[in-house]
């Protein structure tokens, strides 16, 4: 791969060309000062989290993952696979995303994929491989190249809190809807992930909140 910004460095220059590209990226970071860059460890267990917290409140992802840790070894694939889709539902899990865990599971114990390999791809060809695995969309795929591997130029299509900060800069016109907002940010390329950041970070000092 082609060398890239380290989002989990200094994103001043970044920061300053989104700002000049877009006036509501302006005043997101004119209120936040800089982005909080999310930051996580990659593999198995990164994407395991990021399948409990799909299309769920912050607060109840916590609590769902907070029993998946006391009941589990969530590093290990195989110790989800021994507990099956019984025992991940106990733990909170619905049934699909039971099922999702499981899959991931399966592939990665196979070898199908895993942290090195996916390291060494582009950035489309890492979405594929993740979106291959039942239960990893676009979304899941997404969030987990910025948070695991600093990826700068993804963008996490359909997500809410993304919208709502968005919608908070606006000054004027009706109120983006979520297609509206993901064509809005080709824009930003060739960083969109900053962009992300620069949002989710607004939108905790919207409601008053440190990011996560």
């Amino acid at each position: 791969m082609t060398d890239r910004l380290d989002v989990f460095g200094d994103t001043s220059d970044a920061c300053a060309t989104l700002a000049r590209k877009e006036a509501g990226l302006a005043r997101a970071l004119d209120a936040i000062e800089e982005p909080h860059i999310r930051r996580r460890p990659g593999g198995f267990e990164a994407l395991f989290r990021i399948i409990v917290e799909q299309q769920v409140s912050v607060p109840s992802a916590q609590a769902i993952w907070a029993r998946c840790q006391a009941g589990m070894d969530c590093a290990d694939p195989g110790h989800a696979l021994r507990h099956g889709e019984e025992g991940l539902k106990s733990f909170g899990l619905s049934g699909p995303k039971a099922r999702y865990v499981s899959a991931l599971a399966e592939h990665w114990t196979s070898g199908d994929l895993d942290e090195e390999k996916l390291a060494q791809l582009s950035d489309e060809d890492a979405s594929i491989a993740l979106q291959k695995i039942k239960g990893i969309g676009p979304w899941t795929a997404a969030i987990y190249l910025l948070f695991c591997e600093g990826r700068v130029d993804i963008w996490p299509p359909g997500d809410v809190a993304l919208l709502g900060a968005w919608r908070a800069t606006r000054r004027r016109g009706p109120l983006p809807d979520m297609k509206t907002l993901d064509q809005r940010a080709a824009k930003w390329r060739p960083y969109r992930g900053v962009a992300a950041h620069i949002l989710w970070t607004y939108y905790a000092h919207l409601r008053g909140r440190a990011p996560i």
